[in-house]
């Protein structure tokens, strides 16, 4: 048992989470690191269960990263431990309690909080504590690290983590823009690591085993000679099937980066794309800034000319945004064909500049995390709900690439139509058959499709059935199912049609980079 240990705790939302922050802090406790463990845990996972973990490992210093997701689990584990043992030392640090910090009951049970980016500073209080040098307060205002000094710590990641998790990295720090619904819009500029060394660590991560990267950079494609510095990289070694996900500027696409994206193969690039609003008065309420013709033109240009498979956000309960302004927004993306849409609902995360709009829109949001907005001005409390069912039921059928024909045929269906009012209309329908928009079973769901098409839009058996075949068998080689095979009419239509295309069985592609959502919709 190591003396004077540092417990470096982290609470994921899911296994295959990573700590990227943790690994950050270990990296850079100096001579300190030989004494420092991570232990990663889960929020499905009980407090109790958290903290017997920790005390067994008899630490002198516990150290929990804090997220909007977390935040609730950190507090029930903060207290068994400085109930059970009190002379641990509890240090908190991370973006949900690094704004507003009196205001939450962390405080009650945390001997110290570092506010910002703790790299450094964690390892100065670590230093102080094991010299019995007194803090001069509780609550510690970090400065922003020379970004030249800190250790990268992705010699940390264990081949565990390279085979089952999630590999984050950062060839960057901060984001030049203001959008007041989100923490970067607090930083100051954008800072960068140096360029050789981070390729140099990621080339160690390739040899290591690595084939996923998800870039957390804010706006990666900021600066095109950096950009294409890091692209041309990942692309002398793409035969190894690379998958890379960055977070893009949507109207920055200058033409030599365009040039080089063309030469990434299918399945190997994921944009994540911020739109958020395509309400102009919207997109000024919160201080963005984005020029839509740019942002058609950029979605029409990877569409057409590349195979990056896109992923475009926009935000439910923005102030200014009615339902009417959304839904325009929402038809006038899908037009633009991003591969998938992340229908987000709006969070005040906490020291975000968003609260000005408070009274003026009469913004309300839950007390409780993750604080999803509750009705605005525009948005009345039903719309909002709906909203959020909405966000669900497209996410489990228009982004999962499960329902990929039924998608298209209904977008045909419905093109003199507003796409958002008949989708809505479908979750609708899927509402009132499914108590829960959480855990419908594949096979529910492809029955509640299959009777939407028949008693809502009023397709021709076949239509249906065929449809319905396409996404669930033709294309996953599943049997009939059964709810199809209880009328002799559909079962003897699905055995004609499983007859006529068995021949013409799509399968995924062949490439182990893609995860199984992207591979959905190449198919």
């Amino acid at each position: 048992m190591i003396k004077d240990l540092i417990l470096l705790c982290a609470v994921n939302s899911t296994y295959q989470h990573a700590a990227f922050g943790l690994r950050y802090l270990k990296a850079n406790l100096k001579e300190l690191s030989e004494s420092c463990l991570i232990h990663e845990f889960t929020i499905a996972q009980d407090p109790k269960d958290i903290a017997e973990k920790i005390l067994s490992q008899n630490p002198k210093i516990v150290g929990f990263g804090v997220y909007i997701w977390n935040t609730l689990e950190v507090l029930e584990t903060i207290k068994i431990i400085k109930k059970v043992a009190p002379e641990i030392i509890i240090v908190l640090g991370g973006p949900e309690i690094s704004y507003e910090t009196e205001q939450q009951e962390h405080v009650n049970y945390a001997n110290f909080i570092i506010q910002g980016e703790a790299d450094l500073s964690f390892y100065q209080l670590c230093k102080d504590v094991f010299n019995n040098i007194p803090a001069a307060k509780k609550i510690i205002p970090s400065q922003i690290p020379d970004i030249n000094l800190i250790q990268l710590p992705y010699d940390l990641y264990t081949a565990e983590d390279i085979k089952n998790r999630v590999i984050y990295v950062e060839a960057s720090r901060g984001c030049p823009y203001k959008c007041e619904y989100c923490l970067s819009s607090l930083d100051k500029a954008v800072r960068n690591f140096d360029l050789d060394i981070f390729l140099s660590s990621m080339k160690k991560l390739m040899d290591a085993g690595v084939r996923e990267y998800k870039f957390v950079d804010r706006t990666f494609n900021l600066s095109p000679k950096i950009s294409q510095s890091i692209l041309l990289f990942f692309l002398e070694h793409i035969e190894k099937n690379l998958f890379l996900h960055f977070e893009m500027v949507p109207d920055r696409l200058p033409d030599e980066l365009k040039e080089l994206i063309k030469k990434f193969p299918e399945g190997s690039l994921q944009f994540e794309v911020g739109i958020q609003t395509l309400n102009e008065d919207v997109s000024k309420n919160v201080s963005r800034r984005q020029n839509v013709d740019k942002i058609k033109e950029n979605f029409l240009f990877l569409k057409t000319d590349t195979h990056v498979h896109t992923h475009a956000d926009l935000i439910v309960g923005l102030p200014g945004e009615s339902i009417e302004s959304f839904k325009h927004g929402f038809n006038r993306l899908i037009e633009m064909s991003p591969d998938e849409i992340q229908v987000g609902i709006l969070k005040r995360l906490r020291g975000t500049p968003i609260v000005r709009h408070d009274k003026t829109y009469s913004m309300i949001y839950s007390e409780k995390p993750p604080y999803q907005i509750l009705q605005s001005k525009d948005m009345s409390f039903s719309e909002i709900q709906k909203m959020i069912r909405f966000s669900k039921h497209w996410d489990m059928v228009a982004n999962s690439g499960n329902w990929k024909c039924f998608l298209n045929e209904f977008k045909t269906a419905t093109e003199h139509q507003s796409f958002f009012d008949t989708f809505l209309d479908f979750s609708s329908f899927l509402s009132d058959r499914h108590q829960n928009t959480h855990g419908i079973s594949l096979i529910n769901l492809a029955e509640s499709i299959f009777w939407f098409m028949q008693e809502k839009l009023n397709w021709p058996t076949e239509k249906s059935v065929l449809t319905l075949l396409t996404d669930y068998c033709f294309n996953k080689k599943r049997d009939i199912p059964p709810f199809l095979k209880n009328n002799d009419t559909t079962k003897i239509l699905c055995l004609k049609l499983m007859e006529e295309h068995k021949n013409r069985i799509r399968t995924t592609s062949e490439s182990s980079s893609l995860r199984k959502r992207q591979a959905q919709h190449l198919q």
